[in-house]
């Protein structure tokens, strides 16, 4: 029996991946229209609340360093 060539391993490593990541997107569940939108919402308005609270850190240690600088 011929052993199997380098190039028959890497393809049959890449295909066996290829099939493992298929039936792992098989076992996602996908959010609804309903629910995506809702975590939309809650990603955009902590992104917004944490922006937020960096510029006001940053703001007051800002002044802080301006105060003991000057």
């Amino acid at each position: 029996m011929a052993q199997p060539t380098e190039k028959t391993k890497k393809t049959n490593r890449l295909s066996s991946y290829f099939k493992g990541v298929r039936s792992e997107l098989r076992k996602v569940i996908w959010p609804n229209r309903k629910e995506l939108t809702n975590y939309t919402g809650v990603v955009l308005f902590m992104s917004v609340l944490a922006a937020i609270v960096v510029y006001l850190l940053d703001l007051i240690v800002g002044g802080a360093l301006s105060l003991i600088i000057s």
